[in-house]
Formats: structure tokens, sequence, C-alpha cells
């Protein structure tokens, strides 16, 4: 084939919780299609961002961050994580440059070797590490792991991207695009807007919030003055829903503006956003929600 034939293929980002796989997706597709919160374990559905450069077009798949699960929602995120690596053109695994090596990038580069899977070296959040430190990381892990190259760059500024992007394109098969070109992820209306909610309720409640919870879209209508949505964040204990409620209900309202102004952006059109707050102990342990998420419940 020639230089002009298209080419297009699977890239999954592994790593541990919050070494910036999502951000680094967010950049190179040029959108917001996964959420960014400085809490652990947020990406919980297996998000494909598409990103699009000269003939190629690279599906990215943001795994939720692998770790040692603890729960059923634990087990399910981490071996969607691993059911997508199989299957992938190119595996990517980011560390956080800062952290270095900790236990779950050590069990990761352990699995790998288990299931005999190649892959990548990304080290992220370069720009604040200095360099030293970064070429002992770097020889350290392609020391206990044999990589088959490795990256540095850092993911919220963008430097050092542009050279990952040409070596994915370089290493993509010949085939034709599976989107079309100006599409920029796969995830459903329903759940990208439920994910950021999602991101706005943690933005918002960091410390006081745990991951646990979560946001459903319960409707989402087109209507001929914008898109209504209505959306209900489930937590499990009452003094949560205080919580998410706020004082004279100013923190639901603080959330669903900042959700409903990114939602305006994202859709391009007006959105009415109607927030409700339910407690529900359990759940976690309703088979529908990880439908929703294409996760397997009996994971």
């Amino acid at each position: 084939m020639n230089d002009t034939s298209e080419k297009c293929g699977f890239v999954t980002l592994l790593g541990a919780p919050n070494a910036g796989k999502s951000t680094l997706i967010n950049y190179m597709v040029g959108a917001k299609v996964s959420i960014v919160s400085p809490k652990v374990q947020t990406t919980r559905s297996r998000i494909r961002g598409i990103f699009v450069k000269q003939n190629c077009e690279i599906v990215l798949i943001d795994t939720p961050g692998i770790f040692q699960p603890k729960r059923r929602l634990d087990r399910a995120m981490v071996a969607a994580a691993w059911q997508d690596a199989e299957y992938s053109d190119i595996r990517l695994l980011l560390v956080d440059a800062r952290r270095g090596i900790d236990e779950d990038t050590r069990s990761i580069v352990q699995s790998l070797v288990k299931n005999r899977l190649n892959a990548v070296l990304v080290l992220n959040k370069t720009d604040l590490v200095k360099d030293a430190k970064l070429m002992e990381l770097s020889a350290e892990l392609n020391k206990i792991f044999d990589f088959k190259e490795t990256f540095m760059l850092s993911a919220a500024t963008g430097k050092g991207v542009d050279l990952l992007e040409d070596y994915l394109i370089s290493q993509m098969p010949d085939s034709p695009f599976m989107f079309p070109a100006d599409q920029v992820s796969d995830l459903p209306d329903k759940l990208l807007a439920a994910e950021i909610t999602r991101e706005k309720l943690y933005m918002n409640l960091n410390q006081e919030l745990p991951y646990i919870s979560t946001v459903l879209t319960d409707s989402f209508k087109e209507e001929a003055k914008g898109i209504r949505i209505d959306q209900t964040i489930y937590v499990e204990k009452q003094n949560q829903k205080q919580i998410v409620i706020g004082k004279n209900g100013s923190m639901i309202k603080k959330i669903g503006m900042q959700a409903r102004e990114e939602l305006e952006k994202l859709f391009e059109t007006r959105v009415h956003l109607f927030l409700f707050v339910k407690v529900r102990e359990k759940w976690a342990d309703n088979p529908e929600h990880y439908r929703s998420w294409g996760l397997d419940f009996n994971a």
C-alpha cells in the first residue's frame, strides 16, 4: 500500500491510579472524553477516545487505574483493563514520574510478564521531576521489563506528546477508519453526560466523598430549546447526601452549574440539567450499573 492509505488501530493505556491516563487521552483527542480528578480510581467505563492525525485513526482506550482490588467494583474495573490490553495493537504503561515505581506499577509490570504482553513505557509529569531522576527511573523500569520504547512527556502541558503520537502512527496497521474523522469518542451521550457531572462531584468534594459514589443519567431528551438531562447522584449514606446537597442546596447548585456549563460546550447547545441525590447503600452490587459501564459484574 502507498503512504496515503489509511491506518487504524487500538492503543490501551495502563497504569496505577492517577498516572495521568485520562489527561493524556483528552490532550491527544483535543476534547474532554474522560474525566480528570484528584481522586484515585475515578475512571470506571472503558472509555474510548478517537485520535486522528494525517492518514491515521487511533482508538485510545482509557482503562480504570490498575490497583489491588478489594470489592466487586474494583475487581470488575481491573478485569476490564486487562481484557482491553490483551487485544490492543499497542499497550502504553503510564508511570507518574514523581511517584516512581510504587506497588501498583510493579504489579502491572509483573502481569505484563506473566501474560507475555509487550508494552511501551511512558513517564508522565516529567515537567515536575529533575532530569537525573527521570533517567534513573527509566533505567530502573527498563531493567525489570523489556519495554519496546520509552517516552518522557507531560500530558498536562503537552510537552513531548507529539513524539509519542508520531511513534503510535508509525506502528498502526493498514486499515480503514472505524469512526468518522470528526468523532472524538464512542461513549454514548447519556454516559458521557454522567461522567462530566461525576467529575464535578469529585472536584468539589474530593476529601468529603468516597469514590464509590456515582452518577447515572435517567433521561436525555433533545427538545426545541436544547437538551434536558435528568441525573441521579447515588451515595451510600445519609450524611453523604447532606454533603452533596450542601447548606441550603448550595453544593448541588454549584455542581449542577459547573456540569451544565461543560455540557453546553460539549453538545454545543443549551442544556437543562436536573440533579437528584439518593441514598442507596449497596448500589455497587446492582448488575445494571455494571452493564452501563461495560464491566463484567461477575469478574
